[in-house]
């Protein structure tokens, strides 16, 4: 009796070689990005943000993009990354559901944000970058982006939201190692930064101030753009490596998920396992696929579908995305990742357009999955990823429930070995639920209620 095996692994020379782009499969086209007067924007306008060669594939249309080979060498260096099946967390439900994670864990960084990171600084360095600037929030974007600039050969300096960078002085240090400047957010070297620490000297900061203060420094200097790790569709693309990868796993095994789930935050890594799988939702398949997000942050799930900033002093164009509203302060919670005000455009627009659902889940119910997770297949997830366990342990309960053995697929975003502070906080039982109050959703989108919807 052959007993499928615990991880199917691809060759290298069965990595995808084209990036898979969803926007030439949309039932209906992506709502244009707007300018602060409420007309579409020009690719040129945002020429001072990002290199045009980025740009061109933001506004793309087609469904296949070449990966450079000098992307590929290194990517190569942890792609293509293990699927897993994960028996041993069946078991300890016993549901008759299959379980299996694409494991992102593997990058030197620790995360799915290498996938763009090299992307982005590979265009960057072509098109005669020298510096790039960024925001982060758990410290995964920003390590990401330090690693990937050393390799590439371009330097890097990365604004951290404040309340990480007190909690995870690790992450930090990985950046630092990797020759990048680490700078707490806000701060006092942008006008932004400094306004805002005037107003509110104790702020905990957020990821909308710490990307005005990286777009505020890159605009300054020619030889200086700014690079971001989600939201855009440029990042979607990049990603969309997980998915098809996982696809040419699946076929190893001649079996097909169910269900597909991601965490969602700013939306790359549940897009990165998701898209290439609605290609085949959006031409007649049966599949589920579930964005799941914390209840403190619940931009999916009770942000209105509008046009908004990406960041609190609008230097951003207008997005059509779900919102908190620009101006949203979030609470500290651990899954520093998954704090952003809003959703990228095109995970907003498959939601919108019935493709994809969406739940939102108490931190604790998380860490109780987090911990399951470990003490059954070994990895220690970060914070951000517990949601996706969380939701997939959901699923499989109800699989039990109904007798139904289902094929769920999950993406293990990162590991979670910088991130023990919140483990120590939850199993010592200081850790709380916050659902987001309604009173201060509604101060928040009160800033944005004469804005234009999509």
């Amino acid at each position: 009796m052959n007993q499928e095996p615990t991880k199917i692994v691809l060759r290298e020379d069965e990595m995808p070689r084209q990036w898979y782009n969803i926007q030439a499969d949309l039932p209906t086209p992506l709502p244009p990005p707007l300018g602060l007067d409420g007309s579409p924007i020009k690719p040129e306008d945002l020429a001072r943000v990002f290199p045009m060669n980025i740009i061109e594939q933001e506004v793309s249309t087609e469904r296949w993009i070449t990966i450079p080979e000098p992307v590929q060498d290194i990517l190569k260096l942890w792609r293509p990354s293990p699927l897993y099946r994960a028996k041993r967390l069946e078991k300890a439900l016993g549901t008759p559901a299959k379980i299996y994670y694409k494991n992102e864990g593997v990058s030197p960084a620790g995360s799915h944000k290498p996938n763009t990171a090299i992307a982005q600084a590979y265009y960057n360095k072509e098109f005669g970058i020298k510096y790039l600037t960024t925001e982060t929030g758990a410290g995964q974007w920003g390590s990401a982006l330090a690693m990937s600039c050393k390799l590439i050969g371009i330097e890097c300096k990365v604004f951290m939201v404040r309340i990480s960078f007190d909690h995870k002085p690790f992450r930090k240090i990985m950046m630092k190692t990797w020759g990048a400047d680490c700078i707490p957010s806000p701060s006092p070297m942008t006008n932004i930064g400094r306004k805002i620490l005037a107003e509110q000297p104790d702020t905990p900061g957020s990821l909308g101030i710490a990307i005005s203060e990286a777009i505020e420094l890159a605009v300054e200097r020619e030889d200086t753009r700014y690079a971001l790790g989600s939201v855009l569709n440029h990042v979607m693309l990049h990603q969309s490596i997980i998915g098809l990868e996982a696809k040419k796993q699946f076929e190893k095994i001649s079996a097909y998920p169910d269900i597909v789930i991601g965490c969602a935050g700013g939306g790359s890594n549940f897009a990165g396992i998701s898209f290439p799988f609605l290609y085949d939702k959006i031409h007649g398949k049966d599949i589920r696929v579930i964005a799941t997000e914390p209840e403190a942050c619940p931009t999916l799930t009770r942000g209105p579908y509008v046009y908004d900033a990406g960041d609190v002093a609008k230097m951003t164009p207008l997005l059509a995305m779900h919102s908190l509203g620009h101006g949203f302060i979030p609470p500290a919670i651990h899954a520093g990742g998954l704090r952003y005000h809003g959703m990228a455009p095109l995970v907003s627009h498959v939601l919108h357009n019935g493709l994809i659902e969406a739940t939102a889940l108490p931190q604790t119910e998380c860490y109780e999955a987090a911990l399951l997770f470990a003490h059954t297949e070994g990895f220690i997830p970060a914070p951000e990823t517990s949601h996706a366990i969380a939701q997939t342990i959901r699923e499989a309960r109800h699989a039990k429930e109904e007798g139904k053995e289902k094929v769920i697929l999950m993406n293990w975003s990162g590991h979670g070995l910088m991130d023990l502070q919140g483990y120590d906080a939850y199993m010592s039982g200081k850790l709380e639920d916050y659902p987001l109050p309604e009173e201060l959703l509604k101060q928040s989108l009160a800033a944005i209620k004469d804005h234009p919807k999509p």
